[in-house]
């Protein structure tokens, strides 16, 4: 309960110091003018691709989308992203923006003026502006949950991260969904999230569960999560992070785990394994992601114990790039040299490395302590 406070408490200060701004946003398509929200990370910089994340429901979601962003962001790897919610409260107008047909599904003429609302005015007013990347992500709630599904009817989703949260379903949307999915060539996910407590809703989002999961599709990624203690209006706060996590489990630093049981017991090069991994979220997401130290560490911990000398060189060439001020690429190009048999260019490297900065647990000390057992060894 204590660990839950503290979360609680850093979300709620992530809110409050987060970079939100409010407009009203005049909608040639709607005819009528709406209430949006934007968050921008600070700082933000041109250089850099944000991915885009769409709130309906943004009177409900909006805060809590941001605060777990923020948090997820600075503790857990996920990237900084800019985030716009669609406000939908005032006057029930969520009902009006999500209706649908009751024999066939499909949206209301409303509900088909707000999908071009969002997919022709609204995200294309952000891409145009700011520095977007490809990688658009969706979250709805209720109505709004079973509404982001329309987007799934197109030929080229605009989204390709779904989050449903507690969806009430329009009549065969537990089968169409599934049928949609089937047919995307792209990278795509999708994150269903419910509540333990039964409702009327229950039968058909279990429905869409089972349709999805019995698809064989290496480009869909999907996660279904219940969460049996909460209801209907908890589960937004337990799912949120839930999706973040999901969604951008490839961005967090390599951990014990995944040094042990992937990297150490992976026939390939150990160097291999970290360029899938970044080389993934630029074909998946459209931007790159600068080589953590953390990932460098475990990559270079994985070479000594493998004795995989090729790859500590290919590790070195790629420090020089990231981290070009510190000692990182030259002392590893230095262990290289030396465990190759070659003294005399280990003992020159080991000479540039201790003239760069400090990092982590290399320092000059361990420099100078190589370069005197070179000389001791090899009488230079």
């Amino acid at each position: 309960m204590r660990h839950f406070i503290t979360i609680l408490t850093l979300l709620l200060v992530f809110v409050g110091s987060a970079q939100t701004t409010q407009e009203i946003f005049e909608s040639f398509k709607l005819q009528e003018r709406r209430d949006v929200q934007y968050y921008f990370p600070p700082n933000l910089d041109d250089t850099k691709k944000y991915p885009l994340i769409v709130v309906l429901d943004a009177n409900y979601l909006f805060d809590q989308v941001v605060a777990a962003s923020k948090y997820y962001s600075q503790f857990h790897g996920m990237p900084e992203s800019i985030i716009v919610g669609i406000n939908q409260s005032k006057n029930s107008i969520r009902l009006d923006d999500c209706a649908f047909d009751l024999e066939n599904g499909l949206p209301s003429e409303k509900g088909k003026k707000f999908y071009e609302f969002i997919g022709m005015e609204l995200i294309p007013y952000l891409d145009l502006n700011y520095s977007t990347a490809p990688f658009k992500m969706i979250f709805g709630y209720d109505i709004t949950a079973n509404f982001q599904n329309y987007w799934l009817f197109k030929d080229n989703s605009v989204f390709d991260a779904y989050v449903s949260i507690s969806p009430t379903l329009a009549p065969e949307m537990e089968s169409r969904v599934p049928m949609r999915l089937n047919t995307f060539d792209k990278q795509i996910f999708y994150q269903l999230i419910v509540e333990g407590e039964q409702n009327d809703d229950t039968p058909k989002i279990m429905a869409l569960d089972n349709g999805i999961k019995a698809l064989e599709k290496e480009t869909l990624h999907y996660f279904f999560d219940q969460y049996d203690k909460a209801d209907h209006i908890s589960v937004v706060t337990y799912g949120i992070g839930k999706a973040f996590d999901n969604v951008f489990g490839m961005f967090k630093p390599i951990s014990p785990k995944e040094y042990k049981t992937q990297i150490l017991t992976s026939e390939e090069p150990v160097y291999q394994y970290l360029e899938n991994k970044y080389q993934g979220i630029v074909d998946l997401f459209g931007f790159s992601k600068p080589v953590e130290l953390n990932d460098i560490m475990a990559i270079y911990a994985a070479t000594r114990k493998k004795e995989d000398l090729e790859s500590l060189k290919s590790l070195s060439d790629l420090c020089k790039k990231e981290y070009p001020d510190t000692m990182l690429g030259f002392y590893f190009e230095g262990e290289y040299y030396e465990q190759m048999g070659e003294p005399k260019k280990a003992l020159k490297t080991f000479e540039k490395a201790f003239q760069m900065e400090e990092i982590d647990f290399l320092t000059k000390e361990m420099a100078l302590e190589k370069m005197d057992a070179l000389k001791a060894d090899f009488g230079f």
